[in-house]
């Protein structure tokens, strides 16, 4: 996503980026499929329990795997140029990696929201949120996320050289409108969103005067939610808008223009490394339910007891 267009040489950039995203391309890859992989090991065989955690917890993994499967192509991509009858299928695989990307944006968000929900009206809660409405939200966040996607088929120029997929996309990609959206609906909405349902959450647990175990359990995954959220895709959307304004020649100097290529693909790697840091989230909400299934163990065992003292 960098501007190769005009009088601005980006050819030191790209060498130092060679390296640069191997080095963290390659381990997110490796830790990330393993942490991803175990995550839905443990939901969907160990576990077992479809409440609404984990059935989002599910569908964060799954994107970010999905996004992980994509990342061997970016690595072929960093060094190499393709044909041009490839372009469609570079156009998919773009559009399934922005899938997964902000499929886990979204996903985050209904995490951070269904939190509030059952923090702030634990009765009421019960009128929104189940397991069902859990499944049909994921549902629409794969459709709006494949739909939403559905522009970057138009982001390479109709030509017959070769390209680098992943990279140098047209102005079509670059419209005012497009990254507006991708802005706002993509990042600032989803953020403010997961901000204040943390602090609120995270605020009502603190002030709880029963601080337990599950307690403590639910603060840990507000914090690791905004970790995930805020740590890999804010410097990501700072950069698009920064790249915006160069391809909107807002910024022409060529010391900037260089700096802040630098600084979108940097961000972007970083991007990825919300696939290792979803895996707090899988920790604490594994945490939760093993909690609250040894409550309910000791809850039986006891009641039990009582019975056979009883008679």
């Amino acid at each position: 996503m960098t501007d190769n267009s005009t009088d601005c040489s980006m050819d030191r950039v790209e060498e130092l980026m060679h390296s640069v995203q191997l080095v963290i391309y390659v381990p997110t890859f490796v830790f990330g499929m393993v942490l991803n992989t175990l995550a839905l090991v443990v939901f969907c065989v160990v576990l077992r329990k479809w409440n609404e955690s984990t059935i989002y917890m599910t569908n964060l993994a799954l994107m970010d795997l999905l996004l992980l499967l994509l990342l061997p192509f970016k690595m072929h991509a960093i060094n190499n140029k393709w044909d041009a009858n490839r372009k469609l299928f570079c156009s998919f695989l773009e559009s399934m990696y922005f899938v997964g990307m902000y499929g886990s944006i979204y996903t985050i968000t209904c995490i951070a929201l269904d939190r509030y929900v059952a923090i702030q009206h634990p009765f009421r809660s019960k009128e929104f949120r189940s397991p069902r409405a859990a499944i049909i939200i994921c549902v629409v966040i794969w459709c709006l996320a494949l739909g939403a996607t559905s522009p970057v088929y138009s982001f390479h120029n109709n030509s017959d050289e070769p390209f680098r997929c992943f990279h140098g996309f047209s102005d079509a990609g670059w419209k005012p409108a497009l990254i507006g959206c991708v802005e706002v609906f993509g990042f600032l909405l989803p953020a403010a969103v997961v901000v204040v349902c943390s602090i609120k959450s995270i605020h009502t647990l603190k002030q709880s005067q029963r601080q337990s175990v599950k307690g403590h359990s639910g603060e840990r995954i507000m914090y690791s939610s905004l970790c995930a959220f805020l740590v890999p895709f804010t410097p990501y959307h700072l950069g698009v808008f920064l790249q915006f304004l160069v391809r909107q020649r807002m910024i022409t100097a060529c010391q900037s223009k260089t700096n802040i290529a630098l600084f979108v693909q940097v961000a972007m790697c970083l991007a990825n490394v919300t696939c290792c840091l979803d895996a707090l989230c899988y920790y604490f909400i594994v945490k939760e339910v093993r909690s609250s299934r040894d409550t309910i163990r000791r809850s039986i065992s006891h009641r039990r007891t009582i019975s056979t003292s009883e008679v």
